[in-house]
C-alpha cells in the first residue's frame, strides 16, 4: 500500500452513482479537489476520459478538479471521505476500503437506511467497522440531479462531536449547497431511514388513485410515526422538524423523481414488489422491516410503516393494508 498524507483540501468520495457523483461534483465546486473512487476499474477509466457519468446523470460534466479511480489507495490523501453507497452494503464496503483510509480522516455516512439483519443504524456499523474513527452523518431534501446542477439545495450534517460537524459542514457547503450541522446524530438518521419507509406509503396512495386529500393525510400521520419513533430512538423533535426529517419527507413523499415514491406509485398501479422497482434502488423497501422491528422492540406504534413493510414482503396486498389502516380506531390526533 502507498504512503499517502491527507490534506485537508482533499475529500474522498466512495461510490460512483448518482448521489456520489453528485456530492463529488458539490465538494469540487466548495474549492476541493476530490478523489471519486468506484469499485469498477473499467468504469472509473471511462469516466475520467470522458468527464461525464452518462449512466447516472447523463448531461451532467464532471468537475474538472474531480479525479475518477478505482484505485483504493488514492483515498489515503483524503481527510474527509463521503461514503455514498447503498445502506445495505456499508459494512462490506468499509471492511473492503479501510484501511485504504487515512488515520483521523473523518467518514461521512451518506446512506439513508437500517441494516437488515442487524437492525443497526449506519453509524453503529461504521462505529463498529471502523473504531476511533470521527463518523458524520449527512442527510436532508436533495435529489442527486439537483445537487449536480448546482441548484439551490440545503442538507444537515451530524456528528456527535458539534466541532466536528461544524467543520464537515464548513468543508461540504460551497455556493449552492448548503450544509447545516447538529449532534444529533440519531434524529438525522432516523429522519433520512425512515422517510423513505414512509414514501413508499405516500407512492401507494398516489398510484391508487386516492386522491390528494388522502395523500396529504398520509404524511401527516407518516411523520407522527416517525416523530414517535424518533423520540423513543434518542433523536430531538426540533431536528425532525428540520431538513432531515419533515423536510425530507416532503420531497421524497411527493415527486416521482424519489425511488420510493416512485417504488409505492408503482405498487399502487399493481405492480408485485419485485418488479416495481424497475431495476432501480429503493432503500426503504430494504428498510421497512428493519424499521419496524426497532418499533416493535420499543413499543412504537407504526401502523404505515408495518403496513408498507407487509406489502413489500408480500404478506399482505396493498387492498387490505388500505382497508386496514381506514378501519383503525378513532382517536386524539395527538396520540
Amino acid at each position: 500500500m502507498t504512503t499517502t498524507h491527507p490534506s485537508d483540501a482533499r475529500v474522498g468520495v466512495v461510490g460512483g452513482g448518482a448521489w456520489g457523483t453528485a456530492l463529488a461534483n458539490a465538494a469540487a465546486a466548495a474549492g476541493h479537489d476530490v478523489t471519486l473512487w468506484l469499485r469498477d476499474r473499467e468504469a472509473a477509466r471511462r469516466l475520467q476520459e470522458a468527464r461525464e457519468n452518462a449512466r447516472y446523470l447523463p448531461g451532467v460534466p464532471l468537475h474538472r478538479r474531480i479525479a475518477a479511480t478505482g484505485e483504493a489507495d488514492a483515498l489515503g490523501a483524503a481527510a474527509t471521505i463521503l461514503l455514498v453507497v447503498p445502506a445495505q452494503t456499508v459494512r462490506g464496503v468499509l471492511a473492503d476500503l479501510k484501511r485504504a483510509f487515512a488515520p483521523g480522516a473523518a467518514v461521512v455516512l451518506c446512506a439513508k437506511g437500517i441494516e437488515r439483519g442487524s437492525d443497526s443504524f449506519m453509524s453503529a456499523v461504521a462505529a463498529e467497522c471502523l473504531p476511533g474513527t470521527p463518523i458524520a452523518v449527512l442527510s436532508g431534501p436533495s435529489f442527486a440531479a439537483d445537487v449536480a446542477r448546482n441548484l439551490p439545495t440545503a442538507v444537515t450534517l451530524a456528528a456527535d462531536d458539534a466541532t466536528l460537524a461544524a467543520r464537515l459542514a464548513a468543508t461540504l457547503s460551497g455556493p449552492t449547497l448548503r450544509v447545516y450541522h447538529t449532534d444529533d446524530v440519531r434524529g438525522v438518521e432516523v429522519g433520512g431511514a425512515g422517510k423513505n419507509v414512509l414514501a413508499i406509503a405516500s407512492g401507494i396512495v398516489a398510484g391508487r388513485g386516492l386522491g390528494e386529500s388522502a395523500r396529504a393525510a398520509l404524511i401527516a400521520r407518516a411523520f407522527a410515526e416517525l416523530m414517535r419513533f424518533a423520540r423513543a430512538y434518542g433523536g430531538r423533535p426540533e431536528t425532525l422538524m428540520g431538513l432531515s426529517g419533515l423536510g425530507d419527507l416532503v420531497l421524497t413523499a411527493s415527486s416521482p423523481q424519489s425511488r420510493n415514491f416512485a417504488f409505492g406509485l408503482a405498487l399502487g398501479g399493481g405492480a408485485v414488489p419485485e418488479e416495481a422497482a424497475g431495476g432501480k434502488l429503493a432503500e426503504g423497501a430494504h428498510t421497512a422491516a428493519a424499521l419496524v422491528a426497532l418499533a416493535r422492540a420499543r413499543s412504537v406504534e407504526m401502523p404505515v410503516a408495518e403496513a408498507v413493510a407487509a406489502i413489500v414482503a408480500g404478506e399482505a396486498s396493498v387492498e387490505t393494508v388500505i382497508a386496514a389502516l381506514l378501519a383503525r380506531p378513532l382517536r386524539g390526533e395527538a396520540e
